[in-house]
């Protein structure tokens, strides 16, 4: 991997960001999914959530237990885990299958209900998080891996972590707010020379256009 570069090839020998390591379910994730526009709210509350939890962690943990995550917390449906209680947690904290912390499941079932007042608030978390959207001169140009090394935060990201920590959200520091950015394509952190950066920024651009209607 070159420091000035971070781009490996793929299976099918495209060149891509450094961090999927040739493995075949990151390999998946890094195309299919990460950077890609989400306005979905259960979605959104998921990858949000698993952000939190990969605190500490390698998301690749995470990304192996989220089949696992998803049936703990009832596919992250946010009305659903507003109202756990105690049975709930004693029951994750002995499901082996997820991430058995404590602060973390407690943060997830808080931010549960903090979710329920944002859409009652804001219309619907895809509504909020879009809002936060940096504008073009917040971002590198061009998105190299020098560049993400030297900002693993930004100040979008610490606006929006200050917006949810203000709103009683846990968990959702600066740092895993700007994770849960490039996961859920509020930016587009795909490295410049990677195969999938051009179909992501498309598909972000067609995206925000609808956001903001028509011309």
């Amino acid at each position: 991997m070159s420091d000035t570069e971070g781009l490996i090839p793929g299976a099918d020998g495209r060149p891509r960001c450094f961090w999927h390591g040739g493995l075949p379910d990151y390999e998946a994730y890094h195309d299919a999914e990460w950077g890609w526009p989400v306005d979905s709210d259960t979605r959104l509350f998921e990858k949000i959530c698993l952000e939190g939890f990969q605190s500490g962690l390698s998301w690749l943990t995470i990304l192996r237990k989220r089949e696992n995550f998803r049936a703990a917390f009832d596919g992250f449906d946010f009305h659903k885990v507003s109202l756990y209680g105690p049975d709930e947690i004693d029951r994750l904290l002995g499901d082996a299958g997820i991430v058995r912390h404590r602060g973390k499941i407690e943060a997830t079932i808080n931010n549960a209900a903090r979710a329920v007042e944002l859409v009652a608030e804001a219309g619907s978390l895809s509504a909020f998080f879009w809002s936060h959207m940096p504008t073009d001169a917040e971002r590198p140009d061009p998105v190299t891996l020098a560049t993400l090394r030297e900002n693993p935060t930004t100040d979008t990201s610490k606006r929006l972590s200050k917006a949810l920590k203000k709103r009683g959200w846990r968990f959702v520091g600066p740092t895993t707010a700007y994770a849960f950015m490039q996961a859920m394509g509020l930016v587009n952190d795909h490295l410049e020379g990677c195969c999938m950066r051009e179909p992501v920024e498309q598909a972000r651009q067609a995206f925000i256009k609808g956001l903001q209607g028509p011309a």
